[in-house]
């Protein structure tokens, strides 16, 4: 088994530590390794492509509703026609 040393931990971390060992009726270090094994066996998020990072925002703002638009006028003619191009 390997050793770790964690330095300049707060003093009300290890108290903290302390009391939910002894809540649980273990040793703290039994408690800090089961905390660490935990957190060390948790997936991480996979990232985000560009299609979910959209189906997130949408699904945010979902319950918004729609956004009233006015409505929009015909399209303006070109300045020049197609025949006109050499």
């Amino acid at each position: 088994m390997a050793v770790l040393t964690v330095r300049n931990l707060d003093p009300d971390v290890k108290t903290r530590l302390r009391v939910r060992a002894a809540e649980q009726g273990i040793a703290m270090e039994e408690a800090v390794r089961r905390i660490l094994t935990r957190a060390a066996n948790e997936t991480t998020a996979p990232s985000l492509t560009p299609n979910d990072l959209g189906s997130r925002i949408q699904a945010r703002f979902a319950g918004l509703g729609e956004i009233p638009m006015a409505p929009r006028s015909a399209m303006r003619a070109p300045p020049f026609a197609q025949s006109e191009v050499l």
